[in-house]
């Protein structure tokens, strides 16, 4: 029955009403399209589909433009051989009514199975052994789920399983009291079937909505703030109502996730893809060979056009993108160098981010604390900027197209 299977992939990638905490970044590229070890974010979930037994489609769904991601989304059908498609949303309709909204299409080649991704997780997205859990469990839908410290559950959707079934019992989004340290991955696997829940929910609203007499202001008030009725969440509207009914299972992981929210949680995530290529796709790593190329400590991503001197010493944790220039006795520690950098001899760079065609001069220094969830933990320059001769920049977030000649510290610098 299993070699019958047939799936398709759904990833998320939302749009640009939300992209605003992963400013300056998302000024230049769409938040998906932004390099993580040296790939793009949408690409990593995008590998790990690859990897599901008779994948027939990859669509990713959001709002975009078109675009966008045109050259990237062909770019990568040739190159995995298979189809990846953009469909764009004319509105918000949430993490479930969009799926819902393009129904007809994700149903075209009739798969067994649905699988749902979340664009701004970074994860070994263990797809193969969910979806073999998910065929045991025989229900409706799947979600991965991790353990976290119980201080940062939370800031997530805590959900309750049964211990032994794995059965999802109860689910709560980022609730106001401790529910469970096991949190939703945004992650999922479904069947068919989904689509008749999502219309559900659509159904109850219209009905709530036609029933609603609008006889006085206050009901006139109440009746506006209720979502409309395409708008429908994954979380809040179909896994809290569909818990305990015997349909949503669980299956953890213990291996790493992290959400991608702010340009400094791309540095811990771009980290974490460098060392999961150890396992994955050693080829990607640089390598040093004694002299003749530039010293290479830890995990390392250099893109091939890049220039890297043989003096400069590089790593832990950093990604060098197409065609950055990387002079004699340049330290970079931590760090993702956008394309076309040039940083010149001598200077330092560690805990940042440097965008696209900027300049850092010689004896400078570009640094962050390395605190990757606090807003100015990481040190961040926007495109095309030009950090002079022997500046020091600690801790700034730095926009597009400035000139830093005095040292800053601790700046946000418009």
């Amino acid at each position: 029955m299993e070699s019958e299977q047939t799936s398709v992939a759904v990833i998320m990638v939302g749009g640009p009403t939300k992209g605003t905490r992963f400013r300056p970044l998302s000024l230049n590229v769409a938040k998906p399209l932004f390099p993580l070890a040296g790939q793009a974010m949408v690409q990593h979930p995008i590998l790990a589909c690859k990897k599901i037994p008779n994948l027939v489609h990859i669509y990713l769904i959001g709002f975009y433009e078109e675009r966008e991601f045109a050259l990237y989304v062909s770019s990568i059908s040739n190159e995995l051989k298979i189809p990846v498609r953009y469909l764009r949303e004319d509105k918000p309709h949430g993490s479930a009514g969009g799926l819902y909204h393009f129904r007809e299409l994700i149903m075209e080649d009739d798969p067994t199975n649905i699988f749902v991704l979340n664009c701004d997780v970074c994860c070994s997205f263990p797809l193969a052994d969910m979806l073999e859990a998910h065929n045991k469990y025989g229900g409706m839908g799947t979600i991965l789920v991790i353990k976290v410290s119980a201080e940062s559950a939370n800031q997530f959707g805590e959900l309750v399983a049964d211990s032994v079934t794995k059965e999802l019992l109860h689910y709560a989004e980022k609730p106001e009291t401790f529910v469970s340290d096991r949190i939703n991955c945004g992650v999922y696997i479904f069947t068919p079937d989904i689509f008749l829940a999502i219309q559900d929910v659509s159904t109850q609203r219209k009905d709530r909505a036609t029933m609603r007499r609008v006889s006085s202001f206050e009901a006139l008030q109440s009746a506006t703030k209720t979502l409309p009725t395409d708008f429908v969440r994954l979380d809040q509207d179909i896994l809290s109502p569909l818990a305990g009914k015997k349909k949503l299972y669980t299956f953890e992981t213990s291996e790493f996730w992290e959400q991608i929210k702010t340009p400094g949680m791309s540095l811990r995530c771009s980290e974490l893809y460098l060392s999961q290529y150890q396992r994955t796709s050693p080829e990607l790593l640089a390598k040093g060979d004694g002299g003749r190329t530039a010293t290479i400590v830890g995990n390392v991503y250099i893109h091939p056009s890049a220039k890297v001197h043989p003096t400069a010493k590089i790593g832990p944790n950093v990604s060098v993108s197409a065609n950055a220039r990387i002079g004699a006795g340049v330290r970079l520690i931590g760090c993702i160098v956008l394309d076309d950098v040039e940083i010149k001899e001598n200077s330092i760079v560690m805990h940042s981010i440097v965008g696209w065609k900027s300049s850092i001069g010689r004896w400078s220094r570009v640094q962050g604390e390395g605190n990757y969830s606090s807003k100015l933990g990481i040190a961040i320059l926007g495109e095309g900027v030009t950090v002079e001769d022997e500046v020091v920049v600690v801790n700034c977030i730095v926009l597009p197209h400035k000139t830093l000649n005095v040292s800053v510290q601790e700046e946000i610098i418009l």
